[in-house]
């Protein structure tokens, strides 16, 4: 098994404090997050692991240095997003493989649900999000988005919610491909339309979740990964100050 970590932001809305380092080199509670994420997959067994870099990719490459991992870089960081991060590394993917955010923080338990998953296509999905998403804004429905089940697929996922009702968890950064389909998600990405619009945005800047629900529409099943916290994202100044994860 192998995983990837997508490390290639710049972490904007987290000036001033991404403005000498990378995102996934902040600290949360006195230690930089990459760390949490390295140690855990270690804790896991995993071994055979991938970082895609961009903004300031040497800074990030020396920190690392020694830690036995393959490098690949967006040099096109500052105008493309997470899904053109990932295929940066397409030819590294050729195992099961575990697909990790750079700004979250999670339990050895998290990632361990996730690796046990027998399914072809895996997402973990937090059903308790809105307690942590209470503790990192006013109103979690501005910034939360929709995820519906039917028949333990997610059949919907990344769209703006009217209400709770349409948020039957969070999708929280965390993904598993099989060996079986993985040579069909890279084709299936390859023979997108270029040109088209993905959900208002071009196709470098697609988001995740819009190929998670094309994925979903188009080529098979997503199953969701069901844990109640043991993570934080790390995306604003306010992040920081939350206590969610436990170490």
């Amino acid at each position: 098994m192998k995983a990837i970590i997508l490390a290639a932001g710049q972490g904007t809305r987290l000036r001033p404090l991404t403005n000498d380092r990378p995102k996934c080199m902040v600290e949360y509670n006195n230690k930089p997050i990459i760390d949490y994420i390295l140690e855990t997959m270690k804790e896991c067994k995993l071994s055979d692991i991938a970082l895609i870099n961009g903004y300031k990719n040497n800074i990030l490459e020396n920190y690392l240095k020694g830690k036995n991992l393959t490098f690949y870089t967006n040099k096109d960081f500052d105008k493309t997003n997470m899904v053109s991060t990932l295929f940066c590394a397409k030819d590294f993917m050729d195992d099961e493989l575990i697909i990790s955010y750079a700004d979250i923080v999670y339990k050895k338990e998290v990632l361990e649900k996730l690796i046990d998953s027998k399914d072809d296509f895996s997402v973990v999905v937090d059903k308790k999000w809105k307690e942590l998403w209470s503790q990192r804004m006013e109103n979690p429905l501005e910034d939360a988005e929709t995820l519906k089940i039917e028949d333990g697929k997610i059949i919907e996922l990344g769209k703006k919610p009217n209400s709770y009702d349409d948020i039957e968890g969070q999708y929280i950064g965390l993904i598993k491909i099989s060996k079986n389909i993985i040579n069909k998600v890279i084709k299936f990405y390859e023979n997108l339309d270029k040109d088209k619009m993905y959900d208002n945005q071009n196709f470098e800047n697609m988001y995740m979740t819009s190929f998670i629900q094309m994925i979903i529409n188009e080529l098979i099943d997503v199953t969701p990964v069901f844990i109640d916290g043991g993570w934080i994202e790390i995306d604003t100044i306010e992040d920081l100050k939350v206590a969610e994860y436990i170490k």
